[in-house]
């Protein structure tokens, strides 16, 4: 049995269809028979007459994707239908939440107005969930994984953090990060002289009006930044993240490289005490990053990647494991 599938992301014409995931994502669910159909979040609404669960609508167009052969021009890698109106309950068996942070008030609003389809169309990963567990927030329950953190707005806290850093043993050098920021944007490495950490703080201030992330550099990011995919909870596969030259980030958004991997026994650990409630809360694909092999910094459940370069390296099909965890909540297989 096809299940009829709405994607919530960015345009289609945008992608690197090279190494976006969702597009993989959707190559799969073609290749397995699933129907597809396109819409962006910003066409989402709600309505009620007054009686029942209210109705759960998009501007949406179905649509079919391609692999592109070299020298095709671009957008020859999907065709579009006729847009329509279409009721995300009545005419869809699944959707995918796939549209790329930041994680703000219109990401919230989007996941609440999706949650309204509770119990009649499946939602991955689960808009609830999504809602309550950011990035680094929802890493905060799994402090004993973590390097030694601080999320803060005060200089004076940041302050008296880099001190115990360095009464630890320490360089003293500090990366400061937005809470709900992703792809390594505006993530700075402060020195332990703390010469530009007035400046930032007054920065960070201007631009976001939330609490930001503090934590010691770590010198074992040179070894790599590890990104592991769980489906439903299950180790799918991982790839090393190296930063590039002259760059401390290992984002490949930022230019770092990937290469192939194996775990350590401290990151099958980490695997292992956040399954269960991964695959409770209903985030089908998680992508979780761990630095030198030791320490975790991020669950990613909004819009996780990574997926192309694992099946890349080690010959995987994570983005079939993730249709095989969907079509089993969903009761198709």
């Amino acid at each position: 049995m096809s299940l009829r599938v709405a994607v919530q992301m960015d345009p289609l014409d945008a992608i690197n269809v090279a190494g976006d995931s969702t597009f993989h994502l959707m190559l799969s669910a073609q290749a397995r028979g699933h129907s597809l159909w396109h819409y962006d979040v910003a066409t989402l609404a709600w309505e009620s007459a007054g009686e029942g669960d209210g109705r759960v609508t998009a501007w949406a167009a179905p649509v079919t994707v391609r692999r592109p052969e070299a020298g095709e021009p671009k957008g020859s890698h999907y065709t579009l239908g006729a847009h329509q109106v279409l009721d995300l309950a009545a005419d869809i068996d699944v959707v995918l939440m796939r549209q790329d942070p930041p994680f703000d008030l219109g990401y919230i609003t989007g996941a609440h107005i999706l949650e309204k389809l509770k119990g009649r169309t499946l939602v991955v990963n689960d808009p609830e969930s999504v809602r309550s567990a950011p990035e680094k927030v929802f890493v905060l329950d799994y402090a004993r994984f973590m390097p030694p953190t601080l999320v803060a707005r005060r200089i004076e806290d940041v302050r008296a953090f880099q001190q115990r850093m360095v009464a630890e043993g320490r360089s003293g050098d500090l990366v400061i990060k937005p809470l709900h920021g992703n792809g390594g944007k505006a993530v700075f490495r402060v020195p332990a002289d703390g010469s530009n950490l007035g400046a930032l703080i007054e920065v960070f201030g201007q631009m976001w009006r939330e609490p930001f992330m503090v934590q010691p550099f770590l010198e074992e990011v040179a070894q790599g930044d590890k990104r592991i995919v769980l489906v439903d909870g299950e180790v799918a596969g991982a790839i090393n993240r190296r930063p590039g030259a002259g760059e401390f980030r290992s984002n490949l958004a930022v230019g770092g490289s990937a290469e192939a991997t194996e775990l350590t026994e401290r990151e099958q650990e980490i695997c292992a005490a956040l399954a269960p409630e991964l695959k409770r809360r209903g985030l089908v694909f998680v992508g979780i990053d761990v630095i030198g092999g030791h320490y975790l910094t991020e669950i990613n459940v909004t819009s996780p990647t990574g997926i192309v370069a694992i099946d890349r390296f080690n010959g995987s099909d994570c983005a079939g494991m993730i249709w095989a965890a969907i079509e089993r909540r969903w009761g198709v297989a």
